[in-house]
């Protein structure tokens, strides 16, 4: 019953399409059915794809590390990692900053205490790219002089502390992976800057 339906629907269609066909005056043309395989996409403006900028230009672009990018002015090692690298930054959000102790960053950005500062963050960056899937358990030397300690086997976290939380977020001059806590170097004491 269903297919007799349809058929006489589809019946139906067809003699209307002739009917009209068939009434076109003469001098006009009638315009024959063009089969979609047939027809012609319009073309479609390629996407360009910018090159990425410096690892300054990504962190402020992220718009989670404005902490960073406030600390590394302070510090006066912005143009540095605006430089040719390549860097590996670990770099701690807005969040982490703010999980610091009362009063420790404002401490930290003050201009008598640049050279803790600068010895904090640069203990955040390796010389070179070292992208996720080259990470391994083990020391690895950073700008500042001492060792960050690296632990594969639950995630990647570092110093048993701050825990990997994004990876490979490519710049032109290196690679940033995000962690949710700062970290101190070895033997840095930051007790002296609460008082």
């Amino acid at each position: 019953m269903r297919k007799a339906k349809t058929l006489t629907a589809l019946a139906g269609v067809a003699i209307a399409a002739l009917a009209l066909t068939g009434c076109a005056p003469a001098d006009e043309e009638t315009v024959e059915p063009v089969e979609t395989s047939e027809v012609e996409e319009a073309p479609t403006e390629e996407a360009t794809t910018e090159a990425p900028g410096d690892i300054i230009d990504v962190a402020v672009g992220a718009g989670t590390f404005t902490t960073l990018a406030a600390a590394l002015a302070a510090a006066d090692l912005v143009t540095t990692l605006q430089g040719d690298g390549p860097f590996t930054v670990f770099a701690p959000t807005d969040e982490a900053f703010a999980a610091l102790p009362a009063g420790l960053l404002d401490a930290l950005l003050l201009p008598e205490n640049v050279g803790v500062l600068q010895a904090i963050l640069t203990y955040h960056v390796v010389s070179g790219t070292v992208l996720a899937a080259d990470v391994t358990t083990g020391d690895v030397p950073t700008v500042e002089g001492s060792n960050i300690a690296v632990d594969t086997s639950m995630g990647v976290v570092l110093n048993g502390t701050a825990n990997v939380t994004a990876t490979d977020i490519i710049a032109s001059n290196g690679v940033i992976h995000v962690i949710d806590a700062v970290i101190l170097p070895p033997g840095l004491d930051v007790t002296p800057l609460l008082g």
